[in-house]
């Protein structure tokens, strides 16, 4: 053995695991609480008019000045607040641009639906483990998305959070599809329609549609209509285990197919299928695990928040993905990377 391979192996057998790592996951919960309150109160709001001192800061959001000091310097410490050397508090310029409220490219909604539903039904992961339950609000619920939409706030902040989850992949879809070989497309679970407007905006030859349950219309034709595309995105209400989809040249099932168990999920790829003409394509985004399920680990947290959530829901890889697109019938499919931890699987008639 050489003297450089005999050093290593020493190095190996002396060197001691450090807790750091442990520590840090298993106190992150600290961390992403502070966030989601932070969002709750309106601190990236009260600084979006420019700085502020700590008094000012307490102040105008209503807090006790016993521990203001430390949330607004967590925040800090945290990277999502600046502080300058007069004590002034600001905000970053990705909190600035992104959990602003009156931003258009707002994506609050989402840690808006975290903080009032999912934190306190993830303290019962345990639980779900071991029996398989669902742990979300209204449990003995026979159909969670009822009961959710009945409920007009409720139903307007999940729909909120839908297009805060889908901003980036929408706008990578809008970018990285062929568009200019199509011509209409239908968005299925359109939510209040980022998706559909995103691609819209990119695309000015595409006419779409948005189609979701009927009480979706009126937040999805509001949505549409702030940003001018009320002549090109219509809404198509609908129940997708009831009804036929709508047809169109294009498909997308965004964060769809994860809320339904594998039977669910094979009649959706088979409703897509039949609605689509030869040569019609179909996108399924979502943030698919990894082939070998070891790197995407927000993948498969997504879906564990399934189990949470759902009755039968969970996340998927993408070579599943293209299993049940080819039992459906497509000829052929890929699957391409969009953003952050969302892929999408593209599937041809």
């Amino acid at each position: 053995m050489s003297w450089m391979a005999h050093m290593l192996k020493e190095s190996i057998m002396t060197a001691k695991p450090s807790p750091e790592k442990l520590l840090a996951l298993g106190m992150s919960f600290w961390n992403a609480k502070t966030l989601l309150s932070a969002v709750e109160l309106g601190v990236f709001d009260a600084l979006a008019d420019g700085p502020a001192d700590l008094a000012t800061l307490t102040a105008k959001l209503g807090l006790h000045e016993r521990s203001a000091r430390d949330f607004f310097d967590a925040l800090v410490a945290m990277k999502v607040l600046d502080r300058d050397a007069d004590g002034r508090y600001a905000n970053t310029p990705e909190t600035e641009f992104f959990l602003v409220r009156t931003r258009p490219s707002y994506v609050g909604g989402l840690f808006e639906m975290a903080n009032a539903r999912l934190y306190s039904s993830w303290g019962n992961l345990t639980e779900a483990l071991r029996t398989g339950r669902r742990q979300s609000e209204n449990q003995e619920a026979s159909d969670l998305f009822a009961a959710l939409y009945a409920d007009p706030k409720r139903l307007r902040g999940f729909l909120a959070a839908m297009s805060g989850v889908s901003a980036g992949a929408a706008q990578a879809i809008a970018d990285k599809f062929p568009w200019r070989d199509y011509k209409t497309f239908v968005d299925v679970g359109a939510a209040q329609g980022m998706v559909p407007v995103t691609i819209a905006r990119a695309h000015t030859h595409l006419t779409g549609a948005g189609f979701d349950l009927q009480q979706v219309g009126p937040i999805f034709e509001e949505y549409v209509a702030a940003n001018g595309l009320a002549d090109r995105v219509r809404f198509h209400p609908g129940d997708f285990f009831k009804d036929e989809l709508p047809k169109a040249d294009v498909i997308i099932m965004g964060h769809i197919l994860h809320d339904w168990d594998l039977e669910q999920k094979r009649m959706l790829l088979r409703k897509a299928h039949d609605a689509l003409p030869e040569g019609g394509a179909l996108i399924v985004y979502e943030a698919m695990i990894d082939n070998d399920r070891r790197e995407n680990a927000f993948g498969l947290l997504m879906s564990l928040n399934m189990l949470i959530e759902t009755d039968g829901g969970f996340d998927f890889t993408g070579a599943d993905c293209q299993g049940w697109m080819k039992e459906a019938g497509f000829s052929h499919s890929r699957v391409e990377h969009l953003t952050g931890p969302n892929s999408m699987a593209v599937a041809f008639k």
